[in-house]
């Protein structure tokens, strides 16, 4: 029973129990478990609600752990088998069984629905066979070394569950959905049927403030226990305030499609235009790390070889002259959106990121939007007939493997990637395919292949995070906060 252990090391041994209520800097605009892969919504629902096979440990550093599967083994040919765990219900009292587990996998491979989940996915068939009430085969091709790892992006539902999006999510998770009011806040309650160690947690009511210094101050009055995201600035006390390692990259993805955006010498050009420096210990926090890779330097295969583009104006402004008088329109106006409250001080950042890139020549509009309408820039099908756009985004990579990244960021298919290239086409299949030292050199190559040959995008920072927590709280921020905040790992003193 290694997963039941690994909730008792996760939930602290406290006397304490009851009812917190947490700020966020972004509304969940669904509940949708197969898109809990994004930030907004796994903060809430991820393995508080909606529960997976599997989950890897990055507190206890344990690697892949048990969760609704108790084991797994590779078949000969390939697959994998889980076997589940018994006696498990979801919040509607209905059992858990291999059949809910084929219709969660058939459901986010689905064409029916646009789940996030599927992306991480991409390349790749999945069939999905039940053994027995307990047992399940999934075959994947390619095949695929890290299955388990995958795994933990696949929230389980009901088989019942339809093939479209549900706004009050039913899962196996120690938490309950009892209350949403948009604009206001989503309230989670304990199950008393829950089939692991009860949490500290008995009720978490969210509430949503773009404001990070008005986050910090909620903590601060006891308006709130606890901020998961506040800026630096506000990061005032040692006593409620901490710094975590955070798996998100800050990056601008370029619509490699649309001129002048197709010509390299312009994508070079915008890298060379910002001077990412100038950012760290004022607007962005002084332990960000400036970004080569879309993946953060805790992943496998990073390559430390790759330099970040330097500050050169002077360099930037030569390249647009030299595509100019190659009849690139340069002039054209390129439109930078970002998502509102993304992340502190958000708005100050792309502000003086436009100013940079116009200092340089070229001609940039700011378009800031919510989560919803962010995501129908930023993911396939691209809107027919638009300009050319950068979108500012951040991506979260807590698992370590560049595959939960790569493929639909940089595939021709991947439906967040903004160029076709067979070369990287390759390199990705092949890496995803491979184990060991043949992986993370083919990662490495890539991510060297990207930054330096295809000027895939305008990389940024990795991210530091910072989070405020009630000196009532027993809680320590990790590397998958800022995207998924399990309630079962708080304790209440």
């Amino acid at each position: 029973m290694v997963g039941a252990a690994l909730l008792t090391s996760l939930s602290p041994a406290l006397a304490g129990s009851g009812p917190i209520k947490i700020v966020l800097p972004e509304e969940a605009d669904l509940l949708e478990p197969c898109m809990a892969t994004r930030s907004n919504i796994g903060r809430i629902i991820m393995e508080n609600v909606s529960e997976t096979l599997t989950e890897l440990d990055v507190r206890g550093k344990q690697g892949v752990m048990p969760r609704l599967a108790e084991k797994w083994e590779q078949n000969a040919d390939g697959s994998w088998r889980f076997h589940l765990r018994k006696g498990v219900k979801f919040s509607d009292g209905s059992a858990f069984d291999a059949k809910d587990v084929k219709h969660s996998i058939d459901r986010v491979m689905s064409d029916k629905m646009t789940c996030e989940a599927k992306r991480y996915f991409g390349g790749m068939t999945i069939d999905a066979a039940v053994v027995d009430d307990a047992t399940i085969d999934i075959k994947v091709g390619p095949v695929q070394p890290i299955m388990p790892l995958l795994m933990s992006l696949v929230t389980i539902v009901p088989e019942n569950t339809p093939m479209q999006f549900v706004r009050e999510p039913i899962g196996t998770g120690p938490y309950k959905l009892t209350n949403w009011t948009p604009g206001q806040q989503i309230v989670l309650e304990n199950r008393a049927d829950y089939w692991g160690k009860q949490p500290s947690v008995t009720k978490a009511t969210y509430l949503f403030r773009a404001d990070p210094s008005v986050r910090a101050a909620m903590v601060q009055t006891g308006e709130a226990d606890l901020s998961p995201s506040i800026s630096q600035l506000d990061a005032t006390n040692p006593k409620t305030d901490f710094s975590y390692l955070d798996s998100e990259t800050v990056y601008l993805r370029i619509d490699h499609n649309i001129a002048p955006l197709n010509d390299v010498r312009v994508r070079k050009a915008l890298n060379l235009a910002i001077d990412r420096k100038a950012f760290l210990g004022t607007l962005v926090p002084e332990g960000a790390v400036l970004a080569t890779a879309i993946v953060p330097p805790t992943t496998l295969g990073w390559n430390p070889d790759v330099k970040q583009f330097p500050f050169d104006p002077e360099a930037a402004k030569k390249l647009l002259a030299d595509a100019k008088a190659a009849g690139v329109p340069v002039d054209k106006p390129i439109t930078v959106i970002a998502r509102s409250a993304n992340f502190p001080n958000v708005t100050e950042i792309m502000e003086a990121i436009q100013a940079q890139l116009q200092d340089v020549g070229f001609n940039i509009d700011l378009k800031f939007v919510e989560v919803a309408e962010h995501e129908t820039y930023y993911s396939k099908p691209f809107k027919e007939g638009r300009g050319p756009q950068l979108v500012a985004a951040m991506h979260d990579n807590s698992k370590g493997d560049p595959s939960f990244s790569m493929f639909f960021k940089y595939a021709s298919k991947g439906t967040q990637s903004g160029f076709s290239d067979p070369k990287v086409d390759d390199l990705i299949q092949r890496a995803s395919a491979a184990v060991g030292d043949e992986r993370a050199k083919l990662w490495s190559q890539l991510i060297a292949y990207l930054h330096d040959d295809v000027v895939a995008d305008v990389l940024l920072f990795h991210m530091v995070g910072y989070a405020r927590v009630s000196e009532r709280l027993d809680f320590k921020p990790t590397i998958a906060t800022n995207s998924m905040l399990q309630l079962s790992e708080i304790g209440i003193k």
